[in-house]
């Protein structure tokens, strides 16, 4: 099962983008989640738990977020979560994942200077066609 979530915290760990043998890429990260609420006995701000989570993005949003997203940067994480028990023999735990489907900079704490990514589509080139036009010429190898 897996339910949408939306997070706000701050990026613990340097994102650590990795190409699949498929050429699927795919960035990770932890982000940290600390609540913050109002102490009324002492009139002032505190900080609550912390909530740890693994963020992993896929395709184009993990090529996006490794070249965006820094240690230290405060996010916001839109996605779907997930929660696995582990076992590596010594001791067990529980993660919890979010699966990203959006993330970018909480503006809350600072500003940000978006800049679109224009998609180059796929080209793919018969090397058995010995002609072609003019205009396909740019496409062909060297």
């Amino acid at each position: 099962m897996s339910d949408q979530l939306s997070v706000s915290g701050l990026v613990a760990t340097s994102p650590r983008n990795v190409i699949t043998k498929d050429g699927l890429s795919v960035t990770s990260f932890r982000l940290a989640s600390t609540q913050r609420r109002f102490d009324r006995e002492t009139n002032s701000w505190i900080d609550a738990e912390t909530n740890w989570f693994t963020v992993s993005a896929f395709r184009q949003l993990a090529s996006n977020t490794a070249l965006s997203i820094n240690k230290g940067d405060r996010i916001v994480v839109n996605g779907r979560i997930k929660v696995r028990d582990w076992d590596n023999g010594e001791r067990t735990g529980t993660t919890i994942e979010i699966e990203a489907e959006s993330l970018g900079h909480d503006l809350t704490f600072g500003t940000s200077v978006f800049e679109r990514v224009i998609s180059k589509p796929i080209v793919e080139i018969d090397d058995d066609e010995e002609e072609f036009e003019e205009s396909d010429a740019e496409l062909q190898p060297a």
